[in-house]
């Protein structure tokens, strides 16, 4: 699938869409100044890598000497003349071989920085985005994994939407497979067979535990008990058969749809508390007919093929490996499952761009998956970004198990945190806890395993969730001191002030740069270095009671606002007190 890949030069930290503003004005002035430029987008304008040399640079001199057949340093010397003068540039120096770096007037940082919290990028703008993520089975236990996914989804999709996406957030999961069989063997069982009666003997809080602890006895005795096993397959092919009829008065049709919809109450109350939203759920038993029949279609055209009764897809003249669609006994596997999916969100949003999130384990599989589709419909595929991360393990690195029965819970991950949050705080905010939970999963890169220390993610003192949250109400507390107004505007800064303005304008790049990778950590690490020059200039420049503060109050209003959008685009809340 396609992947954002961004540049660093060692002149300046480059992002995608950095300054666009500030682009334009220097495109404007190179076709003033060279007649013969007419393809304007190709240099690149960043934040200089030294404040002591200038605010922004660009290599645009360099870009283009070589098309006039010039030496850069003689463009460069002409273009900086050329922009000396233009609204907001103070200084512009040429520098090394050819650079030209741009020194802002007071004004113009201050012009930028007020604008910061609001100025979004467009990328999205007008297109309908569908951002699948978070995908649990009914039947199953909601795990830390599904914690994860759920996060980064939402804060994927909050991105998107920011930079103007209709986004719609929906949900994948299997209520039909193997997996359903082995609960079902073991709930009947318990219930001492199909006698949906007893399922009113289970308690409401108890359902989800239930359910869990009869998945792992139904895994276990598939894979140990051979009449067991075959007890379990034909379970699965009854559950097929129910949705093929639309079968709700059969004993075991009330036993399945009740406890699925036990599984779903779950989900929804699960999301509730992280904050969480879905459009929409797509069941695997919606998707199936499709994927079988188009499987069955597109096998008659060659691009799936019969092998020992059953449908694969050949990957490896593709570089990838062979994966099976329809098993020998005629029932579809989770691929043709995957292909219904796409073709039903398809059908129901016409999207531009479909994002599907989920575990590095399944890398390859999308690979044949989108890869087989593309023979039929490569713009479907064309429209569909895959983005995998890794696991999120407690320290010590035990590996853990759905069907073992070693799982770290969804909701044993929060418990952790209220616990450590209450004992170094005294506190079991919730928000605080959602927030140090969050914050601890997206400010890693999305694709590497996490490794998740539970008193880190409340710790006051480094990066963290809370940490943040604090600096927002701190900023608000300095606020609320007065009731004086802030400045109108910013034209004139001292050096602290500066240096904090300085950094707030590089907000609006920041989120650029997430939205063209959609990679959230991007904003979280500039969120903590925003913090950090915040307490910087906090500790050296009084606001209340000083001379400057209406400038200063004005500073702190705008600090605050960024750091409030950057952790709601994570999902954090950002009280007023805390």
């Amino acid at each position: 699938m396609p992947r954002f890949a961004c540049g660093v030069h060692s002149w300046y930290n480059r992002a995608e869409m950095m300054l666009p503003e500030i682009k334009q004005q220097i495109a404007k002035v190179i076709a003033q100044t060279f007649d013969d430029i007419t393809d304007l987008g190709r240099f690149e304008v960043g934040y200089a890598a030294d404040a002591r040399f200038g605010d922004v640079a660009t290599n645009a001199a360099m870009v283009y000497a070589k098309d006039m057949k010039r030496p850069p340093r003689e463009v460069a010397g002409e273009l900086a003349d050329a922009l000396r003068g233009s609204k907001g540039f103070e200084k512009v120096e040429v520098a090394g071989p050819g650079f030209i770096n741009i020194t802002l007037s007071d004004a113009r940082i201050g012009e930028l920085a007020i604008a910061a919290p609001t100025s979004k990028p467009a990328i999205y703008a007008g297109q309908e985005v569908v951002v699948e993520y978070s995908d649990p089975n009914p039947f199953k236990v909601l795990h830390v994994g599904h914690l994860y996914t759920s996060v980064v989804g939402d804060a994927i999709s909050r991105l998107v939407q920011a930079a103007g996406g209709n986004v719609h957030d929906v949900n994948f999961g299997g209520d039909v497979g193997l997996h359903v069989g082995r609960t079902l063997w073991a709930i009947l069982r318990e219930l001492g067979g199909e006698q949906p009666e007893g399922l009113a003997n289970i308690a409401e809080a108890d359902r989800s535990e239930w359910m869990t602890r009869c998945y792992i006895e139904g895994t276990r005795a598939y894979e140990d008990d051979e009449v067991a096993k075959a007890e379990i397959i034909a379970l699965n092919k009854r559950v097929y058969e129910i949705h093929a009829r639309n079968d709700h008065e059969s004993n075991l049709a009330k036993i399945y749809w009740t406890c699925r919809q036990w599984s779903y109450d779950h989900f929804d109350a699960f999301y509730a508390r992280i904050g969480t939203r879905f459009e929409k759920y797509y069941p695997e038993s919606e998707t199936t007919q499709l994927g079988l029949d188009t499987v069955r279609e597109q096998l008659k055209r060659g691009v799936y093929e019969e092998s020992d009764g059953a449908v694969v897809f050949r990957g490896e003249p593709y570089g990838l490996h062979t994966r099976v669609f329809i098993n020998s006994n005629g029932l579809p596997t989770y691929e043709a499952k995957d292909v219904g999916l796409i073709l039903t969100k398809w059908q129901d949003y016409r999207f531009d761009r479909s994002i599907v999130i989920t575990g590095n384990d399944i890398l390859e599989y999308m690979k044949v998956v989108l890869k087989s589709i593309e023979q039929f419909n490569p713009e479907l595929v064309a429209k569909s970004t895959h983005i995998t991360h890794g696991n999120v393990k407690l320290a010590g690195g035990v590996k853990m198990s759905s069907r073992k029965g070693n799982i770290l819970r969804a909701g044993d991950v929060l418990d952790l945190v209220a616990q450590a949050n209450k004992q170094a705080t005294g506190s079991a905010d919730e928000k605080v806890v959602l927030g140090a939970v969050k914050y601890a999963f997206l400010k890693h890169r999305i694709g590497s395993d996490i490794v998740f220390v539970p008193e880190e993610s409340v710790s006051l003192d480094g990066n963290s969730g809370p940490y943040l949250q604090y600096a927002h109400a701190r900023a608000r507390s300095v606020m609320a001191k007065t009731d004086d107004k802030p400045a109108a505007k910013l034209d004139e800064l001292g050096v602290g002030e500066r240096v904090l303005a300085r950094k707030l304008i590089e907000y609006p790049d920041v989120i650029s740069k997430a939205v063209s990778d959609l990679m959230p950590h991007h904003v979280a690490t500039y969120l903590y270095e925003l913090a950090q020059a915040f307490n910087r200039f906090y500790e050296h420049n009084r606001v209340i009671g000083d001379e400057r503060q209406a400038v200063r109050l004005r500073l702190v209003g705008v600090y605050a606002d960024v750091l409030k959008d950057g952790l709601e685009l994570l999902g954090v809340a950002a009280p007023d007190r805390l």
